[in-house]
């Protein structure tokens, strides 16, 4: 499933590092990093199949499938830097929030509000809602 792109840019990835005991924070700093990588396996994997994500402002995508159509689109979007300022779990929620840097110098501020299927620790992702703008 996933599309390489032709031209990959390399990531350099910015996080404070954890305690290493919270393994829904490390889940979310990985699907983040495979979220600006456009690694549609990773990001397949990590969700439900009825996921709902909400891009607040602009549209919602209903469905595995037409999410993960959206992103193999975009996959000309590149990221050259990924700064997660902070992360947090609790139960059936997540929140990651950060600055994005493009490959042509744009930057953006994000929000990404996570639900989760289950309290468990390995539980996919059922719903985002993400927050951006230009910085």
């Amino acid at each position: 499933m996933n599309q390489p792109n032709s031209k990959k840019v390399d990531l350099n990835v910015i996080c404070v590092d954890d305690c290493g005991n919270a393994p829904k924070k490390a889940h979310l700093k990985e699907f983040n990093i495979a979220f600006v990588q456009n690694d549609l396996t990773y990001l397949a994997d990590s969700i439900t199949d009825d996921f709902h994500w909400n891009i607040i402002g602009q549209h919602q995508i209903q469905g595995k499938d037409k999410v993960l159509a959206v992103l193999k689109q975009n996959q000309n979007n590149q990221v050259t830097e990924l700064e997660i300022s902070t992360i947090i779990t609790y139960g059936y929620h997540g929140s990651v929030n950060g600055t994005l840097l493009m490959e042509n110098k744009q930057k953006y501020s994000f929000c990404n509000v996570y639900t989760f299927a289950s309290s468990r620790n390995n539980a996919k992702i059922k719903e985002l809602s993400s927050y951006l703008i230009e910085a």
